[in-house]
């Protein structure tokens, strides 16, 4: 591979946020800004947006963890993973700006489990290749994107879209390993996307504002938390999602070898498992009119003036 690397990046340490590479290894051009304004717009066609979707258990149930395996239980009913829930807006967006086109839904899960799926697709996604196999469980970053890549590929799509991260997980790298595997253009931490001229042009979100980035389609771009309003599923929506077509699939149907993925094939193992020490009280500081010498005082011993 040849072509631009920015500097003290080699293609091989091209991590998250870095990501923005093409299939060539070229970087994308990329415009630096501080200020949001309209992408410019060509012409636009229709489209088939691809949306990875993580089915996890409710972050609101304190949940457990498996003595044996030392992972999150998922025996329970799953619900769709709040961030990736920004992809599937930006999704619908973009078909609806392109007038014609459609999202569709690929999602990993344990027991076939639909229904955080049903929750993307009331929401307006048309369909799901749903991925379920028990040699799937443990499962590490690199396994998941090879699945998702080979379940991506049924769907011949002309964008694929993820969140940054999942909530479960919080690894941020399966995003680019999707792009890898599929040898299509990564761009990380999407905040506004626009398509035309088979053209993603991508703003870009950084420490300092953002980088406007152009990139040919297919491309694989991770859409950042609460850039968007996700709709809520109307009632209509929601009986429209239980008559809309789950294709689900094993890995003998992707044609993955299962010692690949799963505890067979993970590249790593968790050794130990312990709980959180619980937080100690804080030292409650009275105003008794030397309440700011106190707190400099306290501030001062942990040397942070």
């Amino acid at each position: 591979m040849w072509g631009v690397v920015p500097p003290g990046l080699s293609l091989s340490t091209i991590r998250p946020p870095y990501s923005c590479i093409d299939r060539w290894g070229n970087v994308p051009k990329i415009r630096s800004g501080l200020a949001c304004s309209s992408l410019s717009a060509g012409t636009l066609s229709p489209m088939i947006v691809v949306v990875c979707v993580k089915q996890i258990p409710d972050p609101a149930d304190p949940g457990a963890l498996d003595p044996e395996t030392r992972t999150l239980k998922r025996d329970v009913k799953l619900i769709l993973d709040e961030s990736d829930s920004y992809g599937v807006e930006m999704g619908l967006q973009l078909v609806d700006a392109a007038g014609e086109g459609e999202v569709r839904l690929v999602s990993m899960v344990p027991n076939s489990e639909v229904s955080g799926l049903r929750t993307a697709l009331a929401m307006g996604a048309e369909n799901a290749v749903l991925v379920s196999d028990e040699a799937l469980a443990g499962s590490d970053a690199l396994a998941t994107a090879k699945v998702l890549a080979a379940a991506i590929r049924r769907c011949e799509p002309d964008l694929i879209l993820t969140g940054t991260e999942s909530s479960d997980g919080y690894t941020g790298t399966v995003p680019v390993q999707v792009a890898e595997l599929m040898d299509l253009p990564s761009v990380t931490f999407a905040k506004e996307i626009a398509v035309a001229d088979g053209v993603a042009t991508v703003r870009r979100q950084t420490e300092d504002g953002y980088d406007e980035i152009e990139c040919s389609l297919p491309a694989v771009v991770s859409v950042t938390a609460g850039v968007v309003e996700p709709r809520y599923p109307s009632f209509k929506g929601i009986m429209a999602a239980k008559n809309k077509p789950v294709d689900e699939v094993d890995l003998a149907g992707l044609g993955i070898d299962p010692s690949t993925v799963g505890w067979a094939g993970a590249g790593q193992e968790i050794t130990d498992i312990a709980e959180a020490p619980a937080r100690e009280a804080g030292d409650v500081i009275v105003d008794e009119g030397d309440a700011h010498e106190r707190i400099m005082e306290f501030l001062d011993d942990l040397k942070v003036l």
